[in-house]
């Protein structure tokens, strides 16, 4: 990846995503060369003054920019008048839009209306007040739900609007897909390259570890540990059967780093692991039970819904610009999430 120079820009991440933007601030070291400030680590959701050391060669001098993580204590981005307030605050020239109203499957199900009528303000307010505020580039993030629930494998870029999502979070998946048709009116009316990824499911530390409302991978580490703590057997909703391909927060914010940094498209990509990677709830658990050294009894309830069997992405467009990225593996990347619930549970989110 090659150095860009960042003069006296101002990025803005909508808050949300703890799971991603924690890391989003780690990986400014590896893949931009920065020099972070201690508090960085302390107050993740504050105001950030970061000196980037570039690596062009054409640069040899330490450019500053500010890097500002909206917390929605501070701004409730579902109004209007609370995002404008921010963005009249902050003048960002650059946005990294991760705020959203989500959930895991059982969540989703009971509030399909709340989850596409917060979503659908949330993602206009950021996109219209970006628009307004002159804002160079936006990335926002959509996920795989967006696409169409009856459809041939493997999906791409191309077939987001082909059709239904599936009907469990279909509130949630129209207000996604409403991003990408924001972004190609703006473009087409005013010429700005405001994009949006795709990304798989992801885990990693600082994740919302909810049992009732969590994703599947903080949900399955969380139950786990109880498991292994209480000598219980762990209780695994669904059949196991359902296809996914997780994605490591970690890999994922080095890859929103390079969207920001030199992707030029409108169009959404996938940032995803290969299709060779996909593996069953199954697999996941049992990577779980390893991470933790659970030996105790797993049990499916079948009576829960598995939700989309199986939705998988193709990354070949990511491969085609980053053909030689690197994933952490998966067991490594659950054993270090595990490893981190372990010796946070009092302060994790659940």
């Amino acid at each position: 990846m090659t150095g860009f120079v960042l003069q006296g820009h101002i990025y803005i991440v909508s808050e949300r995503r703890p799971c991603l933007d924690k890391f989003l601030i780690i990986t400014v070291v590896p893949v931009f060369t920065c020099v972070l400030t201690p508090e960085v680590f302390i107050k993740p959701h504050l105001s950030l003054s970061l000196s980037l050391c570039l690596s062009d060669e054409r640069v040899s001098r330490a450019v500053p920019v500010t890097w500002i993580f909206l917390s929605s204590k501070e701004t409730n981005l579902v109004s209007a008048e609370e995002t404008r307030a921010a963005f009249e605050r902050h003048r960002p020239t650059h946005v990294i839009h991760l705020a959203a109203m989500v959930g895991g499957l059982y969540r989703n199900m009971r509030q399909n209306l709340d989850f596409w009528r917060n979503n659908l303000h949330i993602n206009d307010n950021v996109l219209h007040t970006s628009q307004e505020f002159g804002v160079v580039k936006v990335v926002s993030c959509l996920s795989t739900c967006v696409f169409p629930d009856k459809t041939t494998y493997p999906i791409d870029e191309t077939v987001m609007h082909n059709g239904a999502p599936h009907e469990s979070n279909y509130g949630y998946a129209y207000a996604k897909r409403m991003i990408d048709v924001h972004n190609r009116a703006l473009f087409q009316q005013y010429g700005l390259k405001y994009t949006a990824v795709i990304p798989t499911n992801m885990f990693g530390p600082h994740d919302n570890y909810n049992i009732e409302d969590g994703h599947v991978m903080p949900g399955l580490i969380h139950k786990t540990y109880l498991a292994k703590k209480e000598g219980k057997p762990l209780q695994v909703w669904g059949s196991g059967r359902a296809l996914r391909q997780f994605i490591y927060s970690l890999d994922l914010a080095r890859l929103f780093l390079w969207v920001l940094r030199e992707y030029d498209e409108v169009e959404p990509i996938i940032l995803s692991v290969g299709e060779e990677d996909e593996l069953t709830v199954k697999d996941a658990v049992d990577a779980v039970a390893e991470a933790f050294g659970f030996e105790g009894e797993v049990i499916y309830d079948t009576s829960k819904s598995d939700g989309q069997i199986k939705k998988t992405a193709n990354n070949a467009k990511l491969r085609k610009y980053l053909p030689d990225f690197k994933f952490t593996p998966f067991k490594q990347a659950v054993k270090e999430t595990c490893d981190w619930f372990a010796a946070n549970y009092d302060s994790a989110r659940k």
